[in-house]
């Protein structure tokens, strides 16, 4: 289909046209049948007084002259004339396609996402998601960081060997990478100071909750030359003003087929900076309970309280307590420079300031129940001088949740896989 005939056919009126796309909806009104065509663009109607046996989702090439309608979509059809079918398809689908999803259950949609993916409405979540991939590459580039790409096949654990899928690699035992980290703090280490790198990371752990997911993708930075998690923070500030501005300009349609709307990037300057002293303390005003950790109820109350007094549901939380961080975190007392970024209920990012002394990082390790060995070459980016450095992970599915107020993040997942799910 023409990119932008089911936008402007109003203005073409008179032209004869060709088209091609999946056949989205029939209705045969008593010798006359409109058929709405759907592509990558968007809708438009055929009509035709002859006959159009073909079922929902075959895929035809149409031809015929546009023309004023003011029921159809945009306000113009076309009269069609003539069509070749490129594929029929079979009519047994296992999912309806051009009906509102909410009217199906996630495990049917799921089951079937070979065809669910083909839905309008779920269309939009990746939309979304691949402007939300391009945002976070172009301010970072921007920034003066170079992409990388790591291997997620390692010989060891990078957060301290928990959680790890493992397989069998030539007779010896691999895992799949939890994180980029030490590849990130690698490529610092190197000389390239900035890096990002966008690519998938695997959680062996046992959830099944509408937030985690044990493949998903991770958009991971690391810069060099930090004193604190600060700066960390304020760049993130400013990518998500960014992301949040880059997204409403261009989707807006996507955001409004799910009544969605993003934050303004001016208010992302309001989102509060609190310890997470305070975040227990505020969760302790607000709800009467005492909490040991900034767990989901907190996580969401913190946000309603943001909303409310900063304008904005987002809020970032630091100086995390040492035994909740990973060995690498950069201790600060009994504290570390480390923080979470909350929005809409939910931690969508970690990230700190990582150790670089040698003499620092030996010690992590012993208090951690670690040796030098199972990390293996790793410890030399710190034994042959490392600058002081740091960064964060931004979970891409669970910002796409966010973004549009979904229920459960594997919605926002091509093909997730949990506990149970491998396939399709």
């Amino acid at each position: 289909m023409d990119r932008t005939l089911a936008q402007e056919a109003i203005g073409r009126i008179g032209e004869a046209v060709e088209v091609a796309g999946w056949v989205h909806r029939v209705r045969n009104l008593g010798g006359v049948v409109f058929v709405i065509l759907r592509d990558r663009s968007g809708m438009i109607q055929l009509v035709t007084d002859g006959e159009f046996p073909l079922p929902v989702e075959s895929v035809i090439q149409a031809r015929g002259t546009i023309a004023a309608n003011d029921k159809a979509p945009g306000g113009a059809e076309v009269r069609l004339e003539s069509y070749d079918v490129l594929a029929e398809a079979a009519p047994d689908l296992p999912v309806p396609v051009n009906q509102d999803p909410a009217s199906l259950g996630l495990d049917a949609i799921l089951d079937h996402r070979m065809i669910s993916l083909r839905n309008p409405k779920i269309q939009s979540i990746f939309r979304i998601q691949a402007t939300c991939v391009k945002a976070f590459g172009e301010f970072f580039r921007s920034q003066g960081f170079t992409e990388i790409k790591s291997s997620k096949i390692i010989g060891g654990g990078s957060e301290g060997g928990t959680n790890l899928f493992s397989m069998d690699y030539f007779g010896q035992t691999a895992y799949l990478a939890q994180s980029p980290q030490l590849y990130k703090q690698t490529m610092v280490a190197s000389g390239l100071e900035r890096v990002f790198e966008i690519g998938h990371a695997y959680r062996a752990e046992k959830h099944e909750t509408p937030r985690h997911i044990n493949e998903y993708v991770s958009l991971d930075i690391e810069m060099g030359f930090i004193e604190s998690e600060k700066p960390l923070m304020e760049m993130e500030r400013r990518f998500m003003a960014y992301l949040f501005e880059t997204v409403a300009q261009e989707n807006a349609q996507d955001l409004d087929v799910w009544g969605a709307t993003v934050p303004s990037p001016e208010s992302c300057e309001n989102a509060p900076i609190i310890s997470h002293d305070e975040a227990k303390a505020i969760f302790k005003a607000e709800t009467g309970k005492r909490a040991l950790d900034v767990n989901p109820e907190a996580e969401r109350v913190l946000c309603d309280w943001a909303e409310r007094e900063h304008g904005i549901p987002m809020v970032f939380v630091n100086a995390f307590p040492r035994r909740k961080r990973p060995f690498y975190t950069y201790p600060d007392g009994q504290k570390t420079m480390s923080f979470d970024l909350l929005f809409r209920g939910l931690e969508i990012t970690t990230g700190g300031r990582r150790i670089n002394e040698y003499s620092m990082f030996q010690d992590a390790l012993a208090k951690f129940g670690m040796t030098e060995q199972e990390l293996g070459a790793y410890v030399d980016i710190f034994k042959y001088g490392c600058p002081p450095h740091g960064g964060f992970a931004i979970g891409l599915e669970r910002i796409t949740q966010k973004i549009l107020g979904l229920a459960n993040i594997k919605e926002a997942t091509l093909f997730p896989r949990d506990r149970k799910r491998v396939s399709p």
